[in-house]
């Protein structure tokens, strides 16, 4: 903990120690389907492949790797390494993952 954060904490009377810092899960935060497809939705309109990647990896996460992999016939190591931060996966590989989640790609013009 920096000095900055041990002053705000004296300042409204805490210590170090009543102070507890959990790590960050956006699982938790993907709950429901309208949430992970939010998330979705805005992982595509940044642009950024490896974002929608994570994107998509993080939405299998929260409903059950173990569950997408079968839906998609590949194996749970498979589509964790599809899926991971340096893969480079094959767009069929992808649509089938969007497919398991159960959505579609749909283009329209610019």
């Amino acid at each position: 903990m920096t000095e900055e954060q041990m002053e705000r904490l004296a300042a409204v009377g805490l210590t170090a120690e009543d102070a507890e810092i959990t790590p960050f899960n956006i699982q938790d935060y993907l709950q429901t389907e309208e949430d992970q497809l939010c998330y979705l939705q805005a992982a595509l309109e940044e642009d950024d492949n490896a974002f929608l990647q994570t994107a998509l990896g993080d939405i299998a996460k929260a409903r059950g790797m173990t569950d997408i992999a079968e839906i998609t016939g590949m194996s749970r190591t498979s589509l964790y390494k599809a899926l991971s931060e340096n893969a480079h996966p094959r767009f069929s590989t992808i649509r089938k993952i969007i497919d398991a989640l159960g959505y579609q790609i749909t283009l329209t013009h610019k």
